[in-house]
């Protein structure tokens, strides 16, 4: 089962990633100001899962990537995949493990695990 991470970035905002089964990271999310909103958008996400769409794009350099749309709005970007079929396999991860996974909160200096 993959998990939510929460984090900050260097310029103090919040940040979280979902990562598979094995630890990569899948996809980024935006900036967030303060931590709840994190929260709060993860906790959307997973209870609107099946509304998300994923826009898939190739780079300049030919690698695969997607950008999760939830609504109308952008909610993360995916990491860089060197083949379709990895990408798509990344997407699977989410629907497949997305609305079970935990919420591991790393934003500060102790470990915290969101249930």
């Amino acid at each position: 089962m993959g998990a939510f991470v929460i984090s900050k970035r260097y310029n103090d905002e919040y940040k979280f990633v979902f990562t598979s089964r094995k630890g990569k990271v899948v996809f980024t999310s935006l900036s967030y100001e303060l931590k709840f909103e994190c929260e709060e958008d993860i906790e959307r996400f997973k209870t609107n899962m099946q509304s998300a769409n994923f826009l898939k794009f190739k780079s300049s350099s030919g690698k695969f990537y997607f950008k999760l749309m939830l609504g109308d709005s952008h909610f993360a970007t995916s990491r860089k995949y060197t083949t379709s079929l990895r990408l798509q396999k990344g997407i699977d991860e989410i629907i497949k493990y997305g609305f079970v996974s935990e919420i591991l909160d790393f934003s500060g200096n102790d470990f915290i695990f969101i249930d």
